[in-house]
């Protein structure tokens, strides 16, 4: 295990690409990367591991849609940088947006080549879903994307959305209006989701820093802060 992980030219952020290629078809699904402890976890489970750097952490692929791949082989390329892993992916996509492959966008016609796969994209939590939603919309014609003219418009726009729906939220609140509360909550929700996407920052960081602070006290977590 030692003697593989040393003869990898790990990169400065310690992080080396892999593609994943369907063993039989020889199909691309997907390019993620590794780190070492990804890379043994591979080795030990002959499952894929990566390392995400939007979470910033470890995840088995499949941990949550169940589309996990199984490892058939491991190459490297002839500068030690790369990696091909021939997979056989079970379940009916590695791309999380529902797709078989992670590439099923024409860059010249633009046409999408793979349909989603809708029971697939159910797996995921609704939150995660919505972000990659977002992030998706990002670059689209503010014309036709709510999402796009907010990110066009700047964070000004965006962060004056949050106020004002933060607004509406609390006076909700004051009213014990529960059909006001779940709407103008999820309003908010969907708001604080497209800042985050502005910033490029993965609401599971958020969720990461939530399971730190259970079972610490607001007082002792305050303490911690300052």
């Amino acid at each position: 295990m030692k003697n593989i992980l040393q003869k990898i030219d790990w990169n400065k952020n310690r992080l080396i690409p892999v593609i994943a290629q369907e063993y039989q078809t020889n199909e691309i699904l997907m390019l993620a990367y590794m780190n070492q402890e990804a890379l043994k976890l591979t080795l030990e489970t002959n499952i894929a591991h990566y390392y995400s750097r939007s979470k910033k952490r470890i995840w088995k692929k499949g941990e949550t849609s169940g589309n996990i791949q199984q490892i058939k082989e491991i190459l490297i390329d002839c500068d030690n940088d790369t990696l091909l892993i021939k997979i056989d992916q079970i379940g009916s996509s590695a791309c999380h947006t529902g797709r078989r492959s992670c590439f099923f966008t024409n860059l010249i016609t633009n046409q999408t080549l793979h349909d989603i796969d809708k029971e697939a994209i159910k797996q995921y939590s609704i939150i995660d879903t919505l972000y990659h939603v977002i992030n998706e919309r990002k670059n689209q014609d503010p014309k036709k994307s709510y999402v796009a003219s907010l990110m066009n418009k700047g964070e000004n726009t965006i962060l004056k959305k949050i106020v004002e729906e933060s607004g509406e939220f609390c006076f909700a609140i004051k009213d014990s209006d529960e059909k006001e509360i779940i709407y103008e909550g999820a309003d908010l929700i969907f708001h604080l989701l497209v800042a985050l996407g502005y910033k490029d920052i993965n609401p599971d960081l958020i969720k990461q820093e939530l399971k730190r602070r259970f079972g610490l006290s607001g007082i002792e977590e305050k303490k911690n802060r300052a």
